[in-house]
């Protein structure tokens, strides 16, 4: 079981980097950690990279050179020669591409990995752009901006995105076709010439849903300004944070295995 997560780990990961080019040969990765109740650490060929990595937290933006990482994922403080709750070797990391890496809980409540395409096209003068990233185990929400639904329906994981009038909204989340408040109400502000991506994570049936925002800006700049990203509580990374891309998709896939042992040890 734990060499064909592996192996799919890395097959899909390359394939989901493949897609956009950026103006440079290093891939921009962000990575948000949306299940709930596990905290892991994550090597890279032997190094820790993000330590007491925490529900909630979105690292800022790691530039990835090209090339093969071999992943390991072990609980907080067990060490790089501690027992791998799973691993991945020779993942392959391929140039170009602006990603988020989301480890969530799909519809069914079971950790997943899903990377996301960051759409860092250029803006018009005067406009902002919103995406709404479903990654809760959930059902269907409607997606309220200032009380009218601007995108309907939205499964885990869909997202959906549009170009408005840079300013403040009131953003909220309700089940789908109904007035029944699921998240929110929130203030979301949309600066001109960014990309602000809201996420829906956590579990309905465990009431934890909450909400994490990513910000991409300089859309409406220079061709040669390259997009930033802030939002959430920063991990701690270093210059081996390239690990991360792929072993925080590890780790979503280990993280009920983790929950299980813990319920059973009591700790």
């Amino acid at each position: 079981m734990r060499i064909t997560t592996a192996v799919a780990l890395a097959g899909g990961l390359s394939l989901a980097l493949a897609a956009p080019a950026l103006a440079n040969d290093d891939a921009t990765v962000y990575i948000l950690h949306g299940v709930p109740d596990a905290t892991v650490d994550v090597y890279v060929n032997g190094d820790a990279v993000l330590e007491d990595f925490a529900p909630g937290t979105l690292t800022d933006a790691l530039t990835l050179p090209a090339g093969e990482y071999d992943l390991k994922v072990t609980a907080p403080d067990a060490g790089a020669d501690g027992e791998a709750v799973i691993e991945a070797n020779d993942v392959t990391v391929p140039a170009g591409a602006n990603i988020t890496v989301v480890a969530h809980l799909n519809d069914g409540g079971t950790p997943t990995l899903t990377p996301f395409i960051n759409d860092v096209s250029a803006t018009e003068a005067g406009q902002a752009r919103i995406t709404v990233r479903h990654t809760a185990a959930a059902p269907a929400v409607d997606v309220r901006a200032n009380g009218a639904v601007a995108f309907a329906d939205l499964t885990n994981p869909e997202e959906a995105s549009a170009d408005l009038a840079a300013g403040t909204i009131s953003a909220d989340v309700v089940l789908a076709g109904t007035d029944t408040v699921a998240l929110g109400p929130a203030d979301v502000e949309l600066a001109e010439g960014t990309n602000t991506i809201v996420y829906a994570w956590g579990s309905a049936e465990a009431d934890n849903l909450d909400l994490a925002v990513q910000v991409l800006d300089g859309l409406h700049s220079s061709p040669d300004a390259v997009p930033s990203g802030t939002g959430g509580q920063n991990g701690t990374v270093n210059a081996g944070g390239m690990a991360a891309l792929a072993a925080l998709g590890a780790a979503g896939l280990a993280f009920a295995a983790t929950r299980r042992r813990a319920s059973v040890d009591a700790s």
